[in-house]
């Protein structure tokens, strides 16, 4: 039930509002998959179609947002994959993803637009999906995003979100920024 990635690609084109939408969402989708599949770990038990499926597939939320607060794009992500009939460990790579992770706790204190639940990566796919996401920002223009500059970036959400960080790059290495800006043309903070 893992779609193509040319199912995948279709299913963007179907839902983006515009050429432009497509081409932004699309790219870091792609870069983010790309990261992913180079952190993927040799000796590890986890499955590199879902984690390339899941990473091309984690923002196609935002094509939903409609004036919606952005962190509502994972949420926005997981229902429209649902409602394609898609398997809920896919579904689950949208609503996962953000941060570091969401706690419900997080959702109350910071008093975010969201359902009150937890949204943490609880699988090794899911992981390295959300882990890959830090690296890149659709921000204008879209840029690569070094370890050093994710981490105090995240501090700002509490220490507990930077011990996370540091945890999963403990785990999954920094990944190689260097290659992917030059394919993509995208600068590095």
């Amino acid at each position: 039930m893992i779609p193509s990635d040319r199912e995948i690609e279709d299913l963007h084109r179907r839902y983006a509002p515009t050429p432009e939408a497509f081409d932004l969402v699309f790219t870091h989708c792609r870069i983010v998959r790309d990261l992913a599949l180079q952190l993927l770990p040799a000796d590890a038990d986890v499955d590199a179609e879902l984690v390339n499926a899941g990473a091309l597939l984690h923002d196609v939320g935002v094509y939903r947002l409609q004036g919606a607060a952005y962190i509502r794009h994972g949420i926005l992500g997981d229902a429209l994959l649902r409602s394609l009939g898609l398997p809920d460990r896919l579904c689950r790579m949208c609503s996962h993803h953000t941060g570091v992770g969401l706690t419900g706790a997080d959702v109350v204190a910071q008093e975010l637009p969201l359902p009150v639940a937890d949204y943490l990566a609880e699988t090794p796919e899911e992981e390295l999906v959300m882990y890959a996401d830090k690296f890149h920002s659709k921000k204008s223009p879209p840029v690569f995003v070094s370890a050093d500059t994710y981490t105090a970036t995240v501090a700002r959400f509490g220490e507990e979100k930077a011990t996370r960080f540091k945890f999963l790059r403990s785990r999954y290495g920094d990944p190689d920024l260097a290659g992917l800006a030059t394919v993509y043309g995208h600068a590095t903070i």
